[in-house]
């Protein structure tokens, strides 16, 4: 097994076992299935049944359901029989906490069944506890005793399972030993997943899902690197970020997390997470998946150099070693830089799409924490005083190549750099299209571009599997010792919305976990950039961001993609469940409720959970969280801590805030 995957600089997909789920077959090079999971109360069957219809007729291929107690378990026998006389033989799977018999009914009723490893048997109290060799192996027995018998009805009944890491609900038994770790998750479920194998039972999917896209894909990757080791096999995987929340910020954490593991073929099946109503998911899901599966997945990578040795380590974050040059590079958080060259004419009113509105009575700039910090202009002159925060990059070299220019700084082709007359003193960029083009700049003419300490190399590529190429082009880099600053650009001609925010979350962001990138530049081709009249109103599907200009869209996603990426924090972060059954209040609308007040507070990560099943656990690593504990009732925490408990439902958003204000967490919205 090479690293982690078949191959970083080709699309092969992982091959894994086969596991039957009812009448559909997950793995062994099947087509990438999706799924998502009703939000209605278990117990009202008639409710359930509509909602899962819904799904299946939006495409989803297996179903959620959870089932928190033995009632519940009980109840899906109820509905799978409503579902099979409306003529729906879709897969459905109940979702397990804390409750082992719950989990032994449901196994002889739905076609799978999810458990946690973190909360099957082991509580979490959020002790620190220090074993013994001998108490470590006695907990393992005492998690074999439990968990045998499901595998055994399992077994029996034909029944699959899936063994449900998450980051935020790991045992205080794995987290004493293994700390909050991507190895930590590992191991929960691989506890589980020998236990199984000891029985002869292999109907076995596995996840590791964590809100934290960087930390969820570590994890996956380590897993199968540990399944291979151990067993010279792997089982499916099931991916998902969870609790990625709603919107474009749901979109892009999910994309990023699920779509750089696809790239690399890692995934057999496939949830996106958001806090919207479930059916909403399927679409999203397939946009993901369509490039992978059937002829989509014949990508063009013929050209990508192999790697014969990696130069960076994919299982924890370290970003690469590079120069400074002005503010890129090194220490620098990644730049942004916004494509203006479609406009016509570039007016001080267009730059409030990237962050920077003007006053003209006071002649002052207002510059935003989302604001870009550099313009693409192609040719065009602007003939107003800049922000001072606020720099240009130009095709127009008699222009932009002055020694003198502090204002505009140019941009050349690879193969142009090396010949050009005038270059800037200060700063040029230098744009190489990576593996696709017939005519490669050379070694030797990369590192002779590299010795000049003003460049800035911006990267790309045509080929359709793009970021593999650009990934091998920052490992060449690293091979050859150049440490110049890296935009990564990616371009897309997609149609929707939605589509645009996939590809881009998945081409950059999976560069940016790897540790890759000073910086970003994102732009739609001129053909869609035409075609929509420079609205996302006809680039959209949906509306949630129809009345955004081109260069807004593209502006707030660069600005997503850092912050979801963690490498650039613009905004409030909330880590928001996607709702279930088990959920306490309308979590919809109270997220939004909860957004309104403190979008302001940038930087904090806020934890909306719907019960307690996703609440302490699953807000992993939020600042302070906002946790259903009963019918109306509210419990907000302070990291793992318990601040206020089941506060009436109608006061609990402002009794948050008083909870910031008391830990000095709380910005004024006029002092921001």
């Amino acid at each position: 097994m090479q690293y982690y995957c078949n191959s970083l600089t080709s699309y092969q997909r992982f091959i894994t076992r086969t596991v039957k789920v009812g009448n559909l077959t997950i793995g062994g090079g099947n087509p990438i299935r999706v799924q998502t999971m009703t939000t209605t109360d278990t117990m009202d069957t008639d409710a359930t049944v509509a909602q899962v219809i819904k799904c299946i007729e939006a495409g989803a291929e297996l179903v959620r359901i959870t089932a928190p107690s033995k009632k519940e378990a009980d109840n899906l026998a109820n509905i799978k029989a409503a579902l099979r006389d409306k003529g729906y033989d879709t897969p459905l799977v109940a979702d397990i906490h804390f409750t082992p018999n719950a989990a032994e009914i449901a196994a002889t009723i739905v076609e799978k069944v999810r458990v946690n490893p973190g909360n099957y048997v082991d509580k979490k109290k959020f002790e620190q506890i220090e074993y013994t060799d001998a108490e470590y192996i006695e907990e393992i027995e005492r998690i074999r005793e439990r968990f045998t018998p499901l595998v055994l009805i399992c077994k029996a009944n034909g029944t699959a399972m899936r063994i449900g890491t998450n980051h935020g609900s790991l045992s205080d038994r794995i987290m004493s030993r293994y700390g909050d770790t991507a190895n930590g998750m590992v191991e929960s479920a691989m506890e589980f997943l020998r236990i199984a194998r000891s029985l002869d039972y292999h109907q076995i999917i596995l996840s590791m899902k964590s809100s934290n896209p960087q930390v969820m894909v570590h994890a996956y990757r380590l897993l199968l690197q540990q399944m291979q080791n151990e067993f010279g096999e792997c089982y499916p995987l099931h991916l998902g970020v969870t609790e990625a929340g709603d919107g474009e910020d749901g979109r892009i954490k999910s994309a990023i997390g699920i779509g750089t593991l696809l790239e690399d073929g890692i995934g057999d099946t496939i949830r996106v997470s958001l806090t919207e109503d479930p059916e909403l998911e399927i679409p999203v899901c397939r946009d993901i998946v369509k490039r992978y599966n059937g002829q989509a997945a014949n990508l063009n990578s013929a050209s990508i150099l192999p790697i014969d040795k990696l130069t960076y380590n994919p299982f924890e974050y370290k970003r690469r070693t590079s120069s400074t040059v002005l503010n890129i590079g090194a220490g620098q958080v990644p730049v942004v830089v916004a494509d203006l060259s479609h406009l016509e004419v570039i007016s001080r009113e267009c730059l409030i799409a990237i962050g920077y509105t003007y006053n003209s009575a006071t002649d002052k700039w207002s510059i935003s924490d989302a604001a870009a910090d550099y313009v693409f202009t192609g040719t065009k002159l602007i003939d107003f005083d800049l922000p001072g925060t606020l720099r240009i990059i130009s095709s127009d070299l008699g222009l932009s190549s002055n020694n003198e220019s502090t204002k505009y700084f140019p941009i050349f082709n690879g193969d142009d750099y090396l010949s050009a007359q005038h270059k800037n003193s200060a700063l040029n960029f230098v744009m190489i299209d990576c593996y696709s083009v017939s005519t490669q700049v050379s070694d030797e003419q990369l590192l002779q571009i590299a010795k000049d300490t003003t460049v800035v190399f911006c990267l790309s590529s045509q080929l359709q599997h793009a970021m593999p190429a650009v990934r091998r082009m920052l490992v060449k880099f690293m091979e050859l010792g150049i440490d110049s600053p890296v935009i990564l650009m990616t371009d897309s001609n997609n149609k929707t919305t939605d589509e645009h925010l996939i590809h881009f979350a998945t081409e950059t962001g999976a560069l940016l976990l790897d540790g890759m990138g000073d910086g970003i530049c994102l732009s739609v081709s001129a053909d869609v950039y035409n075609a929509s009249a420079g609205k996302m109103a006809n680039l959209s599907g949906r509306n949630y961001n129809s009345n955004s200009s081109v260069e807004q869209f593209l502006n707030a996603t660069s600005f997503g993609i850092l912050q979801a990426t963690r490498t650039r924090i613009s905004k409030t972060e909330y880590i928001s469940c996607p709702s279930c059954g088990r959920t306490l209040f309308e979590l919809q609308e109270t997220t939004a409720k909860i957004r309104k007040v403190t979008n302001h507070l940038k930087g904090l990560k806020i934890a909306i959970m719907g019960c307690i099943v996703n609440g302490p656990g699953e807000m992993a690593d939020a600042d302070f969280g906002y946790v259903g504990s009963g019918v109306g009732k509210i419990t907000l925490y302070k990291g793992k801590e318990v601040m206020k408990r089941n506060i009436d439902s109608e006061v609990a958003v402002d009794e948050l805030i008083q909870l910031l204000k008391e830990n000095d967490a709380w910005i004024d919205p006029m002092q921001h």
